[in-house]
């Protein structure tokens, strides 16, 4: 009895590896023995930094409110903390939209965390 090798799905998943292999450089695109490697190694990276994303992306909106309002003579962590004694629940992602489309509106928020603040230090006083 001859050996069944149940060559169509073979050749079907093989040919799947090498067309998500395609655009690496040399053998990982070329040859199955590494693609595979390559594939696997690359869906590794792909689940791992679609997590790490979230986590870039509240840095880069950190890193853009505080630039704003240092110009207006304000830290973000004293930002952040006027906005909690102002009652004003925006996420970061929101206040870095406004900080960088809508200069006049985020003034307008430093303004309402600053009146906050002094009122709270007038309280403690």
């Amino acid at each position: 009895m001859p050996r069944a090798t149940n060559s169509p799905a073979s050749r079907a998943r093989r040919k799947r590896t090498l067309l998500r292999a395609k655009g690496f450089r040399g053998f990982r695109s070329k040859l199955f023995r590494y693609a595979k490697d390559a594939v696997r190694k690359a869906m590794t990276y792909e689940y791992r930094d679609r997590k790490r994303r979230k986590g870039q992306f509240r840095r880069l909106w950190t890193q853009r409110i505080n630039a704003a309002c240092r110009n207006e003579d304000l830290t973000y962590s004293r930002f952040i903390e006027g906005l909690k004694a102002a009652g004003i629940e925006a996420d970061r992602k929101i206040l870095s939209d406004l900080a960088v489309n809508d200069a006049a509106a985020f003034s307008a928020i430093i303004a309402q965390a600053k009146k906050a603040l002094e009122a709270k230090a007038s309280k403690a006083a």
